[in-house]
């Protein structure tokens, strides 16, 4: 019960965090496969370009490992259950993953290609809270120095919490573009309307929606985005 409850929270957990249900499978250790000491192991393995291979493993270790301590210790390993008064050595569920897989995993999860306006698009698609960069910031121009005044506030801000990228090179679609291919989830751009009312567009990378709010509301619509919740539920 307990190895199953580890497996289903790894799957959920790897989910949650960006990689592709589709390229995820069960691999069920039986027979020779099985080590000595374990009840039971299942591996969670993913379909990278190259193969299958596995990413996580969850094995059910019975009380093996606590019972060859206990040999060698020759200290007892029993735990006492104060409310059944039972005493027992406890089993072990061992979780383990590759970290180096998982990057490799998030990135094959990530990667698409799509057509915008007619054009190709190259993006990678991470979860905002596995995102490198979680947002970039853009003056609509570069030559106003009042726009790179207001963007840069907007920049400064939010860097306190997270990595924002900050670029004033070229045309907003391009760099637009640029940020979907680092897989930055939103772009926030300061452009003239902001000077009037203080408010900026938002984009969310993978549906290309724009947003118009108020820059007080942006960090809290960041937070909620990447970590999931609002202020109110604190």
């Amino acid at each position: 019960e307990f190895h199953q409850k580890w497996l289903q929270d790894a799957w959920n957990w790897l989910v949650s965090i960006g990689l592709d249900e589709s390229l995820m499978s069960y691999d069920v250790h039986e027979g020779n496969k099985l080590a000595h000491y374990a009840r039971a192991c299942t591996d969670v393995a993913f379909r990278f370009p190259f193969g299958t291979q596995e990413l996580l493993g969850v094995a059910a270790r019975s009380d093996y490992d606590l019972r060859q301590h206990e040999a060698a210790s020759s200290k007892s390993m029993e735990y006492r259950d104060d409310v059944t008064k039972n005493r027992f050595v406890p089993h072990v569920i061992e979780p383990s993953i590759g970290v180096d897989r998982l990057m490799l995993a998030l990135l094959v999860s990530a990667y698409d290609q799509d057509e915008i306006g007619g054009e190709k698009r190259t993006v990678l698609r991470f979860h905002p809270s596995i995102a490198p960069i979680k947002a970039a910031v853009f003056p609509l121009v570069k030559n106003k120095p009042e726009l790179l005044e207001k963007a840069r506030s907007v920049y400064k801000t939010l860097q306190r919490r997270y990595n924002v990228f900050w670029d004033q090179s070229g045309a907003i679609g391009r760099r637009y573009r640029r940020m979907d291919e680092a897989g930055t989830p939103f772009c926030i751009t300061v452009d003239f309307d902001t000077l009037e009312d203080n408010t900026v567009t938002v984009r969310e990378r993978d549906s290309t929606e724009q947003i118009r709010m108020p820059i007080s509301e942006v960090y809290k619509y960041l937070e909620n985005k990447i970590e999931g919740y609002d202020d109110e539920e604190l």
